[in-house]
C-alpha cells in the first residue's frame, strides 16, 4: 500500500524538475534574445524595411518630389537597355582586378614585418595609417600626386627625363579608373596586412624549420607553408575585398569631382546608381539599379563563401 504514495511522490518530483529544467531554459533563451534585440532591431530598421522599401520602389516611376508610380519590370527594362549600365557594370568587374592585387601585396607585407626586427612596431602603424585615413584626404593627397603637369609623380619624372609629356592619370579615359584602383589598392594594404600578420603568427614555426632542414628556400616555405596555413583568411579577405570593389563610391566621387570621370570611364555601379538617385531624382530608376547590384552581390558572396567552406579544413602541403 506504501508503493503507491512513494511512486506518486517520485513522479510529482520529477514532473517539478522537468518543469524547473524548463523554466530554467525558458529564461536562457530569453536572456539570449534579450541580448541579440538590439541587434535585431538595427538590422530591422536599417537593412530589412530599407530592403522592402527598395524593392517596391524598383516597380514605381518615383522622382521623391512625387509620388510613386507604379509601372511594373518598366525600369527592368529600361536597366537592361541602358548602356551606362552595362558601362557601370564592366567597370565594377574590372575593379575586381585590385582584389588579388591587393592580396598579394598584402600578405608579402605582413610576412616583412611578422619578424622580431627593431623599430618593426613603428612600420606596422606607418603601413596601417592609409587604412584609417579619410577618404577625401587621402582623395585630395593623391589629386596632387597625380596631377599634371606638375603634379607629385609628373613633376619627379620630367625633371629626370624619363617622360617628355606630363601623364594624364586622371583626364585620359585609358588611365582613370586605373588610377583610382592605385589608391584603392594602396589604402587597403594596411588593413589587410593586419588580418594576415595575426594569421601568420598561428602558422607553427617548427614547419618552416623542418622544411628548411628537408632543403626548402623561402620562397618554397612560404608557398607550401605560409600560403596553406593562412588560406582562411586569403579567402575572408578575399570576400570583403571583393565586395568593397565592386561597392566602390568615395575614391570615384573624390578624384572625378563627382563626375565619374572623362566620358563616364570611371563610372561604377554605386556611382550610376548614386547619380540616378541624387543628382537626377531618379528615385525607382535607382532602386532598380540597387536591386540589381543586391542580387550580383548576393551571388557572388555565396560562391566566395562556398569556396571558403571547401578549404577552410586544407592544412600546409607537402614540399
Amino acid at each position: 500500500m506504501s508503493a503507491v504514495p512513494a511512486k506518486a511522490k517520485l513522479d510529482d518530483l520529477a514532473l517539478e524538475l522537468k518543469r524547473g529544467r524548463r523554466r530554467r531554459s525558458i529564461r536562457k533563451y530569453l536572456t539570449a534574445y534579450g541580448f541579440l534585440a538590439p541587434a535585431f532591431v538595427f538590422l530591422i530598421v536599417f537593412l530589412f524595411i530599407p530592403l522592402v522599401i527598395s524593392i517596391y520602389l524598383s516597380f514605381t516611376d518615383y522622382k521623391l518630389l512625387t509620388a510613386p508610380n507604379w509601372v511594373g519590370l518598366g525600369n527592368y527594362e529600361k536597366l537592361f537597355q541602358d548602356p551606362l549600365f552595362w558601362r557601370g557594370l564592366r567597370n565594377s568587374f574590372i575593379y575586381l582586378i585590385a582584389t588579388p592585387i591587393l592580396i598579394a601585396l598584402s600578405i608579402s607585407l605582413a610576412i616583412v614585418v611578422n619578424r622580431a626586427l627593431k623599430g618593426v612596431y613603428i612600420f606596422r602603424t606607418l603601413y596601417y595609417i592609409p587604412a584609417v585615413t579619410s577618404v577625401v584626404a587621402v582623395g585630395m593627397i593623391f589629386e596632387f600626386v597625380f596631377a599634371e603637369p606638375s603634379g607629385l609623380i609628373n613633376g619627379l619624372l620630367l625633371s629626370l627625363g624619363v617622360i617628355q609629356r606630363p601623364i594624364n592619370f586622371l583626364t585620359h579615359p585609358d588611365s582613370t579608373l586605373i588610377s583610382i584602383m592605385l589608391v584603392t589598392i594602396w589604402r587597403g594594404i594596411g588593413f589587410y596586412m593586419i588580418i594576415f600578420l595575426s594569421a601568420l603568427q598561428a602558422v607553427p614555426e617548427e614547419l618552416y624549420e623542418a622544411a628548411a632542414i628537408d632543403g626548402a628556400n623561402k620562397l618554397q616555405q612560404h608557398w607550401h607553408i605560409t600560403v596553406p596555413g593562412i588560406r582562411p583568411s586569403i579567402v575572408f579577405v578575399a570576400i570583403i575585398s571583393s565586395i568593397s570593389a565592386l561597392k566602390v563610391f568615395e575614391e570615384i566621387w573624390v578624384m572625378t569631382n563627382g563626375t565619374g570621370g572623362v566620358l563616364d570611364s570611371a563610372l561604377t555601379l554605386m556611382f550610376y546608381l548614386y547619380r540616378q538617385g541624387f543628382i537626377f531624382l531618379e528615385m525607382g530608376y535607382a532602386a532598380a539599379i540597387a536591386v540589381v547590384f543586391a542580387v550580383i552581390t548576393l551571388v557572388f558572396s555565396i560562391m566566395n563563401f562556398r569556396y571558403l567552406e571547401r578549404n577552410t579544413h586544407d592544412g600546409p602541403q607537402q614540399i
